[in-house]
């Protein structure tokens, strides 16, 4: 028999080792095993795996690690809030496959918002290059941090935290380019998701959920496109 000494000494491994296999269950993404794997995007994916398959190690190219796909101004005029998000991808830029990571240019109208969202897989952090922007996201204690933006300013979102942009000036637009780290954050729009699944959360859970009428709910999501 094991002496009481023993057994907590044996009860502290085993607590240790499930630790740290848990830890490393819920890394966002997994690291690379090599320098680099570029996404091979012309071979038909039979499967699913996190990231894309890797071309010939040495097929790669300088032009594999660069990209032109963020150069362009995205169309704000797409949706009622006033912004459009340009990420880059293993199509757009191979190089960046299984690297745990993925850049986006924020572009957002004149009084526009990029409004309250939360990606499940990736903290982000955003430098503004053009205008004015205030900015914040709302942590687990429902406290909300808030920072007004100038241009080259940069502001940190932690990872799954309900976050937001908005466009202060009403007369310019604002640029801005965040990196996200994850491969594949995950977006999710809080009044996008509640209001406009397929198929849609009962009438009655909103009704109580936010306090509002069945006529509100029905104007809500006809408003967001639901």
């Amino acid at each position: 028999l094991l002496s009481p000494e023993m057994r907590t000494s044996s009860f502290l491994l085993q607590f240790f080792f499930s630790l740290v296999l848990l830890l490393g269950l819920v890394k966002p993404d997994p690291d690379p095993l090599q320098d680099y794997c570029i996404a091979d995007t012309k071979t038909p994916q039979t499967f699913f795996m996190n990231g894309a398959p890797c071309i010939n190690p040495t097929l790669a190219v300088s032009s594999h690690f660069a990209t032109s796909a963020l150069s362009n101004p995205g169309n704000t005029r797409a949706n009622p809030f006033g912004f459009n998000v340009t990420l880059t991808n293993t199509l757009n830029l191979p190089g960046m496959n299984t690297l745990g990571l993925v850049m986006a240019r924020v572009d957002i109208a004149a009084n526009g918002l990029v409004p309250p969202h939360s990606h499940p897989r990736a903290s982000e952090v955003t430098i503004l290059l053009q205008g004015m922007l205030l900015v914040g996201f709302v942590d687990t204690n429902n406290r909300l941090f808030t920072q007004q933006l100038r241009s080259g300013d940069s502001f940190v979102f932690p990872k799954g935290l309900i976050h937001f942009l908005f466009n202060l000036d009403t007369k310019n637009p604002a640029l801005a380019v965040s990196g996200l780290s994850s491969q594949n954050p995950g977006a999710q729009i809080t009044s996008i998701a509640t209001f406009t699944s397929k198929p849609p959360i009962p009438t009655d859970v909103l009704m109580k959920a936010f306090q509002i009428s069945g006529e509100d709910v029905t104007r809500i999501r006809r408003n967001l496109g639901g």
